[in-house]
């Protein structure tokens, strides 16, 4: 199963959906800090409401304390960046990603981007790179949803179809 990571984020409500989505998929959540808020903020437990018990989270101190873990246990590292011309779209998902998404205000450093397995960019029709500028990105738990269900859906891994 993929993994879902949050390189510093800093919005509870964010996070909270975040780890609401990674409940209801059973995705194992990392927080990677300095976070921008208590794990405890009030904010943060009501997006993710009365979920929090199956939120399989794990919290690493820093970026190297996660890369030593990430490696130990193997798999790609694929980024996610506005900045990034693959589309997730044409990425192939493996059941041991570690999907990589960066905080709200400041996104991820160019040298994590650089030094993961793969960076994708979730297409936008109005992006601020286009005519007269537009949406310069999504909210952060609408794009870990977009990829995340992407990612199951290749694996087959999504919803049970109901008849």
């Amino acid at each position: 199963m993929p993994h879902v990571v949050l390189y510093h984020p800093q919005i509870p409500p964010n996070t909270g959906n975040i780890a609401r989505t990674c409940a209801a998929t059973a995705t194992r959540l990392h927080l990677i800090e300095p976070l921008g808020f208590e794990l405890s903020d009030r904010w943060l437990r009501r997006a993710g409401l009365d979920y929090w018990p199956w939120v399989d989270l794990q919290c690493h101190s820093d970026w190297q304390s996660f890369e030593s873990h990430r490696r130990h246990a193997g798999g790609r590292l694929l980024a996610t960046s506005r900045k990034a011309e693959q589309s997730y779209l044409k990425q192939r998902f493996r059941s041991d990603d570690w999907l990589l998404f960066g905080s709200e205000t400041d996104g991820l450093p160019a040298e994590v981007v650089s030094g993961s397995d793969a960076s994708l960019t979730i297409p936008m029709a109005c992006s601020s790179e286009g005519p007269g500028g537009g949406v310069r990105s999504l909210n952060l738990s609408v794009s870990v949803a977009v990829i995340l269900f992407e990612a199951l859906r290749q694996l087959d891994r999504g919803a049970t179809e109901q008849p």
